[in-house]
């Protein structure tokens, strides 16, 4: 299956001149006087990904009428943060493959991909100064504040083996669902919506967030190195408890139980391929996409709060297939 939140071709997609605008000024703002910044930086952002947080900017902000300029402008601010954070996660996590391709740490070393993260926050919040709205400051550092207490968070879950689902859950929130609330509520504060209306943008992102998190998570017991862009088990390497092994561990044998939270407590990668046949066998997997299908049904209704119009249905769309995907 191709990834359904890729951008279709130009010819199909209402949104192309939009997103290869977001692009120009993506490319515009990276500029450095530094070589170093210049390199890393394009080769993280021309890497690809699914640009679904600047896709939510400009979405709701179509959706409630606002065409200015700022949409591009805080739609690749956000960008920005996001990748940002993934250099960060990336030397956190010691990863060595995103997106198909190797990691920045991988290839141009771990100080240097903090430092070039630090960068793109800095550059982001310059762009969003640039817009002079307080609102637009005001979620923007929320956000960046939230998710940097969702990094510490996992941090602190990492190698727990009785993690409970509800503190995973929070972690996603933070880590990962804030950004997506955070760009929601930016198209509809850029478009002056009503506060209720604003709630309702941001209730649709976050439960987005989550279940695309959801589903990232259930892919690394799925999935395949090739189709992920990443390595398969990478999670259990980090000793990451996702909500597949908390399923697995409570509807499995005592015996499988302990091999879990052997590979949780120790990272250990020696027994995945059992432990991707207990996940199965369990029904986890179809357990953890129906948890990501109930936020992104969750996310669809909150959507009732906006008018009906192309760009309310495709982000409909964009609910429906943030969790029928293979990577």
């Amino acid at each position: 299956m191709n990834d359904l939140l890729t951008p279709p071709s130009a010819d199909i997609d209402p949104m192309a001149a939009d997103m290869q605008r977001v692009d120009e000024v993506i490319r515009l703002r990276l500029a450095s006087d530094v070589a170093l910044i210049n390199q890393i930086s394009h080769y993280i952002v021309s890497a690809g990904g699914k640009r679904i947080r600047p896709r939510l900017v400009l979405l709701v902000a179509q959706a409630l009428g606002f065409v200015g300029p700022e949409r591009h402008e805080l739609a690749a601010t956000v960008e920005f943060i996001h990748t940002a954070t993934l250099l960060h996660d990336d030397v956190v996590d010691e990863s060595s493959l995103r997106r198909g391709q190797q990691t920045a740490n991988a290839l141009f070393g771990n100080a240097a991909s903090v430092l070039v993260g630090d960068f793109l926050y800095s550059r982001a919040f310059q762009m969003m100064v640039g817009v002079n709205r307080m609102r637009v400051l005001e979620v923007l550092a929320d956000a960046t504040n939230v998710i940097a207490e969702g990094e510490v968070l996992q941090l602190m879950n990492m190698h727990d083996p009785d993690l409970a689902v509800d503190d995973y859950l929070r972690v996603i929130r933070y880590k990962t669902a804030k950004l997506f609330e955070a760009s929601a509520r930016l198209g509809a504060v850029l478009a002056n919506a009503p506060r209720e209306v604003e709630e309702a943008c941001a209730d649709c992102g976050r439960a987005l967030g989550t279940a695309f998190q959801l589903v990232d998570d259930l892919l690394d017991y799925e999935g395949d190195t090739h189709a992920l862009g990443k390595n398969v088990g990478d999670d259990l390497r980090e000793g990451k408890p996702t909500l597949p092994l908390l399923v697995a561990m409570a509807r499995s044998s005592e015996a499988d139980r302990q091999l879990i939270r052997q590979a949780i407590e120790h990272g250990e990668l020696d027994r995945l391929q059992d432990i991707i046949a207990i996940v199965r066998q369990t029904g986890a997997l179809q357990a953890t996409r129906q948890a990501a299908r109930d936020e992104a049904d969750a996310a669809a209704k909150a959507l009732s709060a906006l008018p009906d119009s192309a760009a309310r249905q495709a982000l409909l769309n964009l609910c429906a297939r943030s969790v029928e995907r293979s990577s």
